[in-house]
């Protein structure tokens, strides 16, 4: 979500949800931190990123979907360490990239954490794999949990421009173009995590079952070469497959364009945006996913060239790696305060 569909009350509300949710899962992953979490944390946040570049054509609508992430980090690390997860490669991708609004950034980590975090992976999910489950109901519950979590976040997004007042933005006629487009993208992120986790599946079936037990992978088990693997895509991914990413627009803004003609909202004058818009203006390193440019602003997925492919490769291996940063750096300061505390 940009800045312009929010209102500064509903901004900081779901600011105050998701840091309360971030202190919740940082205490319950300080009574409960497994080391080998630490690395994986960090290697499959740098996945997320990487994926989440890429987005993928739905057919006969004109619009795109990409990769959340939320329930693959909820099923290989469990539900409290993928939330920190995924608030970490939203909030890189915010102050680093520009994608994604400052004000907004709450509402998008709850949207994309919190359901399918703690409500499609322990209420759907789980209770439809056991250990042991064949690679077939890993895809059944996979597709399941995907399109209810995104179903979710879906629809928060249009009850948080409601509570908004954004009335540019009718919350029936928003509400039939979200759901519908959310649905197909909930099924294509069903299917490449029952990819990812029948095959983490195969390699390391210890980890998913940590996950599963909230008990630690055993100390006698190696999970390097499992990493080494995780990273050599990730960075395949973001350097060279993210070339190809759909140019159109995304389910939410394709919903938008859909009912006021453009794929975005004017900012409103008398709120924080335009503070908020200027500050992320220079931090933004790599605006859109690419090298700034001089004169106009170029467009994520817009093809204009080598140099195009230059600066998306480059946006993907960086942005990967301050996402693994950013993890192995929480991840080290809670056991840090763990260890403090014994």
């Amino acid at each position: 979500m940009a800045d312009a569909l929010l209102s500064p009350a509903v901004g900081a509300t779901f600011w105050a949800g998701t840091l309360g949710t971030i202190a919740y899962c940082s205490k319950k992953l300080k009574e409960n931190l497994d080391e080998k979490l630490i690395p994986l944390m960090g290697v499959f946040g740098a996945f997320i990123f990487a994926a989440q570049m890429i987005n993928f054509t739905i057919p006969a609508t004109g619009s795109s979907g990409h990769l959340g992430g939320g329930l693959m980090l909820a099923i290989v690390l469990g539900p409290h360490a993928a939330f920190i997860v995924m608030a970490s490669v939203l909030t890189v991708q915010a102050l680093f990239f520009a994608d994604g609004g400052l004000l907004a950034l709450g509402c998008n980590i709850w949207n994309l954490g919190i359901y399918p975090c703690f409500i499609a992976y322990p209420l759907i999910y789980k209770p439809l794999v056991k250990p042991g489950s064949s690679s077939g109901r890993i895809m059944v519950a996979s597709v399941i949990s995907g399109v209810i979590g995104l179903q979710f976040g879906a629809f928060s997004v249009v009850l948080q421009t409601l509570l908004s007042e954004r009335s540019e933005l009718p919350f029936n006629s928003f509400l039939l173009l979200m759901q519908p487009v959310h649905l197909a993208i909930g099924l294509a992120e069903g299917f490449v995590t029952a990819g990812v986790i029948n095959f983490v599946r195969a390699a390391r079936p210890e980890i998913l079952e940590s996950a599963y037990s909230a008990r630690p992978v055993s100390a006698a088990i190696s999970i390097r070469k499992f990493l080494a693997g995780i990273l050599i895509a990730t960075v395949v991914i973001g350097g060279a497959l993210s070339w190809f990413a759909s140019s159109n627009p995304d389910g939410l803004e394709w919903s938008i364009r859909k009912l006021v003609g453009s794929p975005g909202l004017r900012e409103a004058e008398r709120s924080a945006t335009p503070a908020l818009t200027s500050l992320q203006g220079k931090t933004a390193l790599l605006p859109d996913y690419n090298f700034r440019q001089s004169g106009e602003q170029t467009n994520r997925g817009v093809d204009s060239g080598p140099a195009s492919h230059y600066g998306t490769s480059v946006s993907g291996i960086a942005g990967a790696g301050l996402v693994l940063f950013v993890v192995l750096l929480i991840g080290m300061m809670i056991r840090s305060v763990r260890r403090k505390s014994f």
